[in-house]
């Protein structure tokens, strides 16, 4: 199986690892029964966390497109392979970002993030 295969299913598992900072770490014991109330209450790092989980639910799907349309259209096996893993580190260290509070170079790498999608769809002109 291709390496942005590979990427797309560890893009698809990064949601869990934020949402899992975010409920370890937060003063409040989680509460599975009313998930969304303990997420309303959470602060500090944990609610940076869970805003992480968030963004990273919403940068998976026009990933995962974009890996697959440039499967698709035949683009380069080693380009497409390479911009995947530059998203997946880059969407590390843009929770890294974010758990730390780093607001500007946060911005900065989800824009590197989102230049790799854009740059995986533009693989088949």
């Amino acid at each position: 199986m291709h390496v942005s295969y590979w990427c797309v299913l560890i893009a698809a598992l990064l949601p869990l690892l934020f949402t899992a900072i975010a409920k370890t770490i937060g003063r409040r014991r989680f509460n599975n029964y009313s998930p969304r109330e303990f997420q309303a209450q959470l602060t500090g790092v944990a609610q940076r966390a869970h805003w992480a989980h968030l963004n990273s639910l919403e940068a998976f799907p026009p990933f995962a497109a974009a890996v697959l349309v440039a499967q698709q259209v035949g683009a380069a096996q080693g380009k497409i392979d390479t911009l995947a893993l530059v998203f997946i580190v880059v969407r590390l260290g843009y929770g890294a970002c974010y758990l730390a509070d780093l607001a500007i170079l946060r911005s900065i790498v989800w824009a590197v993030g989102l230049a790799c999608t854009v740059a995986l769809f533009l693989l088949g002109i």
